[in-house]
């Protein structure tokens, strides 16, 4: 029987070990790849924890992120997706504690090519190997499921002899299953599609950036059987409307943008709310059904770090989906707004 039929609250499912979101989570290919992952995953950047510079998202304890990471696996969340530029290795490490004794049960995204968060870049074969082995090392695992070219410059990679050459000797050895491009922008995916062949990308798709609509990476993704990570779903926090003060942590990341900007994404909740006309959805759910309401998506990765923001996000996957009048509404919000104070971004 059904929990929710049955009339099992979550509160009862966890005091028993068990999951109701479990029950719920719905799951999708990976492209043509052959891998099934929750149509939620989890974003690692956030527990990483604090880095050198404006490069994080603030200080982080292990101890809930561990917690949070648990509790994902028991709602149903099969898909991690992580870095090594995510507190340079730790949100690797604390993946490795939380999922080596399960390591067949989750698929895991580690990023290659970002010797440091914004740059430099290195994809010559020996940095890719190199970094292969420590990311295997801190995650306690022999193989990697999706390693992705983080961030790193189109033309680094056709400068670079042997980089791609590289990700498909690995996928031979069995140290990598799949291999792809987390870009820097949605334009950048279709190259990375065509041109370099690339099994699955990662772009930035959200109510308020939408670009990866008007870019032709649906599309291309669709015609090559290409999976589709979709980060940043909530535009760095903000469209789940809990940020009520933009004068960030020096050392959080958000602090280097221009304040007119941190001030108009906090302003933007307000404009996607009439979406939901009989408020269904918390503003953060909201913003995953847009994500996922697109079929060509594979799967979602917004930053948890709570137990509460891991339930929130994981009973989105059950809510109804946006209707096709719904997503349209959001579209058109997004074209009769400006969200970005430099239309570039």
């Amino acid at each position: 029987m059904l929990a929710r039929e049955s009339g099992i609250t979550r509160e009862h499912c966890h005091q028993a070990g068990l999951s109701i979101a479990c029950l719920y989570m719905k799951y999708r290919q990976l492209g043509k790849t052959g891998i099934s992952v929750s149509e939620i995953g989890f974003g690692t950047w956030g527990i990483g924890g604090i880095t050198e510079g404006a490069t994080s998202y603030g200080e982080t304890d292990d101890t809930e992120s561990l917690r949070a990471l648990a509790r994902a696996m028991e709602n149903g969340i099969n898909f991690y997706d992580t870095s090594n530029t995510y507190g340079y290795g730790h949100a690797e490490e604390l993946l490795g504690q939380a999922f080596s004794a399960s390591r067949e049960k989750v698929i895991i995204a580690t990023k290659v090519g970002s010797v440091k968060h914004g740059g430099p870049y290195d994809v010559s074969p020996s940095y890719i190997r190199a970094c292969l082995e420590d990311s295997l090392r801190r995650l306690k695992s022999s193989y990697i499921d999706v390693y992705l070219f983080h961030s790193v410059p189109l033309e680094l990679v056709r400068a670079t002899p042997g980089c791609l050459e590289t990700l498909k000797d690995l996928k031979k050895e069995g140290k990598i299953r799949v291999f792809g491009y987390s870009v820097k922008n949605p334009a950048d995916a279709v190259t990375a599609i065509k041109e370099f062949g690339m099994e699955v990308i990662q772009i930035n798709f959200n109510m308020i950036d939408q670009r990866a609509l008007t870019s032709g990476v649906f599309a291309a993704a669709r015609a090559q059987g290409t999976g589709i990570i979709i980060r940043t779903p909530f535009c760095f926090g903000f469209l789940t409307d809990t940020i009520t003060d933009t004068q960030f942590d020096s050392r959080d990341h958000r602090s280097a943008w221009p304040n007119e900007q941190l001030q108009r994404w906090q302003e933007a909740p307000k404009s996607f709310s009439l979406s939901d006309p009989i408020k269904r959805y918390t503003p953060a759910q909201l913003a995953l059904k847009f994500c996922i309401g697109f079929p060509d998506v594979s799967t979602v990765v917004p930053g948890m770090l709570t137990n509460k923001e891991v339930d929130e996000n994981s009973a989105a996957s059950d809510l109804p989906a946006l209707t096709a009048e719904q997503l349209k509404m959001i579209e058109k919000i997004n074209r009769d707004n400006i969200f970005f104070v430099n239309k570039n971004q």
